[in-house]
């Protein structure tokens, strides 16, 4: 019987390591008993990979604060149904957030991030690189934007400075 504690939180099993030294102690015919589902998964979909990966390796699940052993036909009816259950939220949350995005669209937002460049500062950036006593650096912070936005948005931007001068 292993009796290890894992204090660590994360996400997903992977982040827990006594969890992954309790299942690779484990072989085929052997079945994991936990106290309860919430000590044992960090999410409902947790829960259900956790369990599936050891029903292929042969080794059984029971919870005893839910009751719960899948080495029985009724505890297996039981999980499949937490498995559904999760599949239809996700399901949900899919079609709710496309939804989302269309009503979105519709007032007009397109998402992302917004834009920083606009056809002025770029005007003024151009009108500027061709200037040798510049640097690239220097013009971006005049226009208050970063190198990087004036790199990503003029395309000729390297032709416009005289000689490749400066950055």
């Amino acid at each position: 019987m292993f009796r290890g504690h894992d204090d660590r939180s994360g996400a997903s099993g992977a982040l827990r390591p006594e969890l992954k030294a309790c299942h690779a102690f484990l072989d085929a015919g052997v079945t994991l008993v936990v106290p309860s589902l919430d000590r044992y998964g960090r999410s409902l979909q947790d829960l259900i990979n956790m369990v599936a990966e050891l029903r292929t390796r042969g080794i059984g699940f029971t919870s005893l604060h839910e009751n719960l052993d899948t080495t029985t036909p009724g505890g297996r009816l039981v999980f499949h149904v937490f498995a559904a259950l999760a599949e239809f939220i996700r399901e949900l949350i899919v079609i709710g957030t496309k939804e989302g995005h269309v009503a979105a669209r519709a007032r007009g937002r397109v998402g992302g991030r917004p834009t920083v460049a606009t056809e002025e500062i770029i005007r003024a950036a151009r009108d500027l690189l061709p200037d040798p006593g510049r640097s690239i650096t220097s013009i971006a912070k005049l226009l208050g934007v970063s190198p990087g936005t004036l790199y990503n948005h003029i395309p000729d931007l390297r032709e416009l400075r005289v000689g490749g001068a400066g950055r």
